[in-house]
């Protein structure tokens, strides 16, 4: 799809590269996720944000392809993904990095990175090795340098530090060359020098993968989103810059309390 046929965002100001309309899931009598309707735009970082329980867990569910919602729908750079599962929506191009670090410890820092890149590519047979097109291994490397691991490549993941592997795991997304990164708790188990590194990382990111961003950092939060919502009980009570937000009285009383 060409620019000039990108959805363009109610603003007019860039195209819309994910929305959801309505949005509804239901486990049995609770309803888990009330009709959400969100959007992620071009060169942006939008965060959602909420209690425990709010539904962010489901939400994340639905727009990945792990769950289907009861309705609604779900459109990923203008074309309709609501139906397709999580294999598809990748290749869609919807990239995801995990709360819990999804590597492959028994791999070095660049082979983990070469099975991304090997997943889109159509010139290497599933049985040889992952280092045997010279490319490709050029390419993964380029990679862990976009996110700092670029001495890092030859070092097997078993020996990295947790924020390391953080770093790593957005490389495997970025390898897929993505149109949306969805980063559900990148911050989660992260020192605090390791939590800078990586807000420096997704804010220098940015311009070339919007981003919709799940994090209970909230000083990590106020410091990338261009926007957030807020949501509770399954539901988004707001949506606005990080301004709007940290002075919305109801937001305030249901989330942020006195942060």
């Amino acid at each position: 799809m060409s620019p000039a046929t990108m959805p363009v965002s109610q603003s007019g100001a860039a195209p819309t590269m994910l929305q959801t309309s309505g949005l509804v899931k239901r486990f049995g009598g609770l309803l888990a996720t009330d009709h959400v309707s969100i959007d992620v735009v071009q060169g942006e970082i939008h965060a959602l944000i909420g209690p425990n329980g709010a539904g962010k867990t489901t939400l994340i569910s639905l727009l990945s392809g792990e769950q289907h919602p009861d309705a609604g729908e779900i459109t990923l750079a203008g074309s309709g993904v609501t139906r397709l599962g999580v294999a598809d929506r990748a290749r869609a191009g919807l990239g995801r990095s995990y709360q819990i670090t999804q590597v492959l410890m028994e791999f070095t820092a660049l082979d983990n990175v070469l099975v991304g890149v090997l997943s889109r590519s159509r010139e290497t047979g599933a049985w040889q090795p992952l280092r045997s097109v010279s490319s490709h291994v050029e390419a993964a490397g380029l990679y862990l340098e976009q996110v700092g691991l670029g001495r890092s490549a030859d070092v097997p993941v078993a020996e990295m530090a947790h924020g390391e592997r953080r770093q790593l795991e957005l490389a495997m997304a970025m390898s897929l060359e993505p149109k949306v990164l969805l980063l559900d708790e990148p911050l989660a188990g992260v020192s605090k020098a390791e939590s800078e590194t990586i807000v420096e990382l997704l804010a220098g990111l940015k311009a070339r993968y919007p981003m919709l961003l799940v994090e209970h950092d909230m000083d990590a939060v106020f410091t990338l989103a261009d926007r957030i919502s807020v949501l509770v009980y399954g539901k988004v009570i707001a949506t606005g810059s990080p301004q709007a937000i940290r002075a919305d009285a109801a937001v305030r009383a249901a989330y942020l309390g006195d942060e």
